[in-house]
């Protein structure tokens, strides 16, 4: 199979190679820790380990969107991609 269509570049290879460890370590988990009930955070919504993940990476694109547009072009992504995993980490705990 031909992955030639896709622009492989690092840092596409690396999104991917993300996702796929996320899906991989919320596997692994579950596995350690099977119970997985469901909590009300400050939202006032109902969530799962699985929907806090969710919106982590939506909220990860959007702030990554925001900092493309928003900041000059040189400064590096990283620094977009430091907050996101800093708001994964307070939806993972509060939400």
């Amino acid at each position: 199979m031909s992955l030639a269509w896709m622009a492989w570049t690092p840092a596409t290879t690396l999104f991917f190679i993300g996702i796929a460890c996320l899906l991989v370590g919320m596997a692994v988990w579950v596995r350690l820790d099977p119970r997985n009930e469901p909590r009300q955070g400050v939202l006032g919504l109902v969530t799962q380990r699985g929907d806090r993940l969710f919106l982590s990476l939506l909220g990860a694109a959007f702030i990554h969107l925001g900092w493309i547009g928003l900041t000059p072009e040189a400064v590096p992504l990283w620094g977009g991609s430091l907050v996101s995993l800093v708001y994964a980490g307070l939806v993972f705990r509060f939400v």
